[in-house]
C-alpha cells in the first residue's frame, strides 16, 4: 500500500467501524423542546427513545413494554397508549413538563399519540 492510500484505506475503516451498532440499539435521541423522551431504565438512562407531536408513533422494540422513566418537554399533552388485546386499550395521559424517574407504566407503553384516544380506558 502506498503512502497516499494508506491514510486513506484507515479513513474508511474508522467510519465503518463507527457505523456499526447492534440492531436492537436504539440511537441516542436528539432532545429538543416539543419531545416526550422514554428510557430503559430509572433516572432517565439506559436505552432512550423521543416522541415529537403531533399524531401517532408506535414505540420501538428496545422500549416496547420496556420504558422505565420518561421525561416531557412537550408544549401539548400527550398520552401514552397500552395496547391490552386487540380493540382493547389503557391510555395514561403525560401532561406538558411531566416527568418520572421511576415510572409505574414501565411495563406497558406501546405506543404514544398527541390526540386523547376515545376507543380506550384511561389506565
Amino acid at each position: 500500500m502506498s503512502r497516499r492510500t494508506a491514510p486513506l484505506a484507515a479513513s474508511i475503516a474508522a467510519a465503518i467501524l463507527s457505523a456499526a451498532a447492534p440492531a436492537s440499539a436504539v440511537p441516542a435521541p436528539e432532545r429538543s423542546p416539543g419531545d416526550v423522551c422514554f428510557y430503559t431504565q430509572p433516572g432517565y438512562a439506559g436505552a432512550s427513545w423521543c416522541y415529537r407531536p403531533p399524531g401517532y408513533a408506535d414505540v420501538p422494540a428496545p422500549l416496547h413494554d420496556n420504558a422505565a422513566s420518561f421525561e416531557s418537554n412537550a408544549d401539548v399533552t400527550v398520552y401514552a397508549i397500552d395496547w391490552v388485546r386487540p380493540g382493547e386499550c389503557l391510555y395514561r395521559t403525560i401532561w406538558t413538563g411531566d416527568r418520572s424517574t421511576n415510572w409505574e407504566w414501565r411495563n406497558r407503553l406501546d405506543a404514544v399519540q398527541s390526540v386523547r384516544p376515545t376507543d380506550c380506558q384511561p389506565g
